[in-house]
């Protein structure tokens, strides 16, 4: 039976072909919509994960965690240095880091902040140091920067009357452990370079502030003799600049102590010309729109599957009736009902199922190449991978398959040879 099938279905390949591939892509769509939706929510989660609590000025959540989190840097109004200053001294709040853009070298962002956000982001650094001066930077592991090269920023668009920062060239002394987030793609400066470039440097100074022609060994004594403890150099010199005042900030990420804290510490600056968002929170919001996207799609790849079962069923009706004189002779020859039925139904189902099988794998490159393309624009990762769930959505779909094929095989079944010969 298994090779009449075979030499059937080579025989008729153009037309087998077609049949697979409109099941293929059928298949293809809706297991792409599942997996990409399911790729987004995990890889823009894992992305958040290291930040507890954001805050900024009175503007847009979403927009404030996009920009803060994703690096989805938008124009974003600045905090008074009075909100930083507050926070690195609340006894809540393990430790404040600021966040500033606006700059970029080679469409890299350039982000000033302390080493503190780099050390939670990459607790271990994959090469070199922490950054200890103005013209010092830690990358991310994608950054294509040498050791060597000078990055002067470029604020704004290059094209658009944006202009270099030519009174400053950042050195890469350090190259974060993969994040899978965006701040993989992202150059880490010292938030008081990002202020002195910008001319928001504070009034007040103290005599340990660092300076580009310090060098980190010797902030590093001097911090050391005047309070005999040992502190992270950019910490140290951060940590100085917020007792005497700080400059304005777009973002500030929080790591409060506690989880009683962190609400205690939301709840405070929701008002008064600040915003104080719960990264997670605002993902959940954005999963439900997307949940509503998903939604509309998959009615859209669901009305196709089933527009194309019923062209499917049609063409199978047809293509018995042209094999009317086929099934007759084969029935002539002694083959019995239940033979021609299970060598009908098994054709249509070899076909269908082959088709499903080859949707999915079709679904998955096709995820896998998308996630690729918004990896490469957004910076965080999108895992794509197959579970449990999707095989029982294959499971239900080649069983849809095989009932599909159960009308073509009960009309052949019915079919008598006498009649079928003479017609």
């Amino acid at each position: 039976m298994f090779r009449f099938i075979a030499a059937d279905l080579k025989r008729h390949w153009l037309g087998a072909l077609a049949l697979m591939l409109l099941v293929a892509f059928a298949t293809a769509l809706s297991v792409a919509v599942t997996l990409q939706e399911r790729a987004l929510r995990l890889g823009s989660a894992r992305a958040a994960d290291h930040f507890d609590l954001v805050i900024g000025a009175a503007a847009s959540e979403t927009q404030l965690v996009l920009s803060s989190v994703f690096l989805q840097t938008s124009l974003l109004p600045l905090m008074d240095g009075n909100v930083l200053e507050k926070l690195s001294q609340d006894p809540r709040v393990a430790w404040a880091a600021p966040v500033g853009f606006g700059d970029s070298y080679k469409n890299y962002p350039i982000i000033g902040t302390t080493s503190k956000l780099v050390e939670t982001l990459s607790p271990k650094l994959a090469s070199g140091q922490m950054f200890a001066t103005h013209n010092e930077a830690v990358v991310g592991a994608n950054v294509d920067v040498r050791a060597d090269t000078q990055m002067v920023p470029l604020h704004g668009n290059a094209g658009e009357g944006g202009h270099h920062h030519n009174e400053i060239a950042y050195k890469m002394v350090g190259r974060m452990a993969p994040t899978g987030g965006a701040w993989d793609n992202a150059i880490l400066v010292p938030i008081e370079a990002v202020w002195a470039v910008h001319g928001m440097e504070h009034d007040h100074h103290h005599d340990h502030d660092v300076h580009e022609e310090e060098t980190a060994e010797e902030h590093a004594a001097h911090a050391d003799h005047d309070d005999g403890h040992d502190h992270d150099h950019g910490d140290e010199t951060l940590q100085t600049s917020f007792e005497h005042g700080a400059a304005g900030v777009p973002a500030i990420i929080v790591k409060p102590k506690t989880i009683a804290d962190a609400y205690k510490l939301r709840q405070e600056y929701r008002g008064n010309g600040t915003t104080a968002v719960f990264p997670a929170e605002v993902l959940t919001n954005l999963y439900g729109m997307l949940g509503n996207a998903k939604s509309i799609l998959m009615f859209v790849a669901l009305g196709t599957q089933v527009l194309i079962a019923c062209a499917l069923i049609f063409v199978a009706l047809l293509h018995i009736g042209e094999r009317r004189r086929q099934i007759g002779a084969l029935r002539a020859l002694g083959a019995s009902r239940g033979k021609i039925f299970t060598l009908v139904w098994s054709e249509i189902a070899i076909l269908l199922g082959a088709g499903i099988v080859a949707g999915f794998a079709l679904g998955f490159a096709a995820s896998k190449m998308m996630s690729r393309i918004v990896t490469q624009s957004s910076g965080f990762s999108m895992p794509v991978s197959f579970e449990m769930q999707d095989l029982n959505g294959m499971i239900i779909m080649l069983i849809g398959a095989s009932v599909i094929g159960l009308l073509p095989a009960l009309m052949a079944y019915r079919q008598s040879p006498v009649t079928a010969l003479r017609g």
